[in-house]
């Protein structure tokens, strides 16, 4: 069964993103980098004006009108960014990516050329798999617990 994540956002949540969707559109509008600042300080004022609004009746119809603005105004082909779904890059190098476990079977000699790459390298493989011996030692223990409960 599909949700809607949606309607499981909280008021705040749902201004953050009319403001993120609103200065993203509204970089779309100006081009210039100046008008942008200028215009998303603007913004950003509009916005600051009801942060402290307590009254959630008259915070939810201003959120409502700000949405609906948004769809009035917003720009008919927004800018969207080269790897981000939709843009003209996206997903382009997948094929040439290359799975982490692979350096696991490179040569001594090459590994050589990287030195400090495979120290961190190292350092965050023990660091997962410390993390993940704790956590099935949680849960094993949790299950002890649980069945020692249930035989009483």
């Amino acid at each position: 069964m599909a949700t809607n994540p949606a309607s499981y956002l909280s008021h705040a949540q749902r201004v953050c993103r009319l403001y993120k969707r609103a200065s993203r559109h509204l970089e779309s509008w100006c081009v210039m980098r100046d008008k942008f600042r200028y215009e998303a300080t603007l913004l950003r004022a509009r916005f600051d004006e009801h942060k402290d609004e307590v009254d959630m009746v008259k915070a939810v119809k201003l959120l409502k009108a700000g949405e609906e603005e948004f769809l009035q105004r917003q720009h008919p082909q927004p800018y969207i960014f080269p790897d981000s779904p939709g843009g003209t890059t996206y997903e382009r190098y997948q094929a040439y990516q290359h799975p982490d476990w692979l350096l696991d079977h490179w040569h001594p000699s090459e590994r050589a050329r990287y030195p400090e790459y495979f120290k961190k390298r190292e350092q965050r493989l023990k660091l997962v798999k410390e993390a993940w011996e704790k956590e099935q030692r949680e849960k094993q223990d949790k299950k002890y617990t649980d069945d020692l409960a249930n035989i009483k």
